[in-house]
């Protein structure tokens, strides 16, 4: 008997299972079509898994750039129309992930998350330090940086050119071993000429009076006594050109304590709350022109609770300043008249 698909069924052997055969009859024919189905996906997938991203084919790369920075799959039209773009060469891959990492997507919706406090606040203190204003002469108060020679006010972002940054930090051995580096020479950053001055921060004697444009304060002024802080204070004031600034960041002592009833730096002399620090800087002879906080705790600092969550995913630079973890002052020397 001849059926549709050939003599005798033995086409249909070919193209599938016979339904009127047993189930597991059936099941041993398909299972060797599954198994090279099988095969060329793994082939596939350890081929693409070879490739790097610039050589990953344009619909995977889109995919990859979403995945990774956006933590989601494509949405189907932004999916075709970038591939297409790549495919006709307008946007290599690179294009896209800068496309991707540029989004308001990426900077509010994909927070940072609590395990990587430190690296939030990292970012938030380059935002910071991206926002200070260009000066020619500029001294780092404890800028030094463990690894890199160019200090830490460079490596952080600081976008201008300047004649001379003037490093001052302890000598490497007189400093906690948590903040331990090799001793660097002056050298050329690409953007001015770095030197070091490896001694207190209260001790600025090797600048003249009125000669700097831009003081910045990162992270240190907490690792001095508020006396030894009030002597930094003055020396900022002599050295600064009249209209000069003075920029600080540093932990606001108000969340800290929400943290912990201990410093969080076994380093720190004190943590200033921000009523604090205005009235330090002010009494020092300072204006205050900015003052904003970086990490913003959110709604739980007014109810008196420490927001590890929030404070991670709120990097960035915020009005409010009193409810942030870190303090961020832009501090002016007044000119005459």
């Amino acid at each position: 008997m001849v059926n549709g698909d050939g003599v005798s069924g033995k086409t249909t052997a070919a193209a599938g299972p016979n339904l009127a055969e047993s189930p597991s009859t059936a099941m041993g024919k398909v299972k060797p079509l599954l198994s090279r189905v099988e095969m060329k996906a793994r082939r596939e997938a350890t081929r693409l898994a070879g490739l790097s991203f610039t050589q990953l084919p344009p619909r995977q790369a889109v995919r990859m750039v979403y995945n990774v920075l956006l933590r989601r799959e494509p949405d189907i039209d932004a999916w075709n129309d970038l591939t297409a773009a790549m495919v006709d060469g307008h946007l290599t891959h690179h294009d896209v992930m800068d496309r991707v990492r540029c989004s308001s997507e990426y900077r509010t919706q994909v927070p940072v998350g609590v395990d990587n406090l430190h690296s939030s606040l990292h970012a938030s203190r380059c935002e910071f330090i991206v926002g200070l204003p260009a000066a020619r002469q500029i001294v780092d108060l404890g800028g030094g940086h463990t690894i890199d020679p160019r200090g830490a006010l460079v490596v952080l972002g600081y976008p201008y050119a300047f004649d001379e940054l003037v490093v001052v930090d302890l000598p490497p051995d007189d400093r906690h071993p948590l903040y331990h580096s090799e001793r660097f020479g002056a050298g050329d950053t690409g953007r001015g000429t770095v030197r070091y001055e490896y001694r207190s921060m209260a001790d600025l004697s090797f600048a003249e009076d009125s000669s700097v444009d831009l003081i910045y304060s990162g992270q240190s002024i907490e690792h001095v006594t508020p006396a030894d802080g009030d002597i930094v204070l003055a020396e900022a004031l002599r050295i600064l050109k009249p209209g000069g600034f003075l920029a600080i960041d540093t932990p606001n002592g108000k969340v800290c304590r929400l943290q912990q009833d201990a410093f969080i730096d076994p380093d720190h002399k004190v943590e200033y709350t921000l009523s604090e620090l205005r009235s330090k800087v002010g009494s020092a002879g300072f204006d205050v022109v900015a003052e904003r906080g970086l990490n913003w705790g959110g709604e739980a600092v007014s109810r008196g609770e420490f927001d590890p969550v929030a404070l991670a995913a709120n990097y960035g630079t915020y009005f409010d300043a009193e409810s942030c973890y870190l303090l961020a002052l832009l501090c002016q020397k007044p000119s005459p008249g």
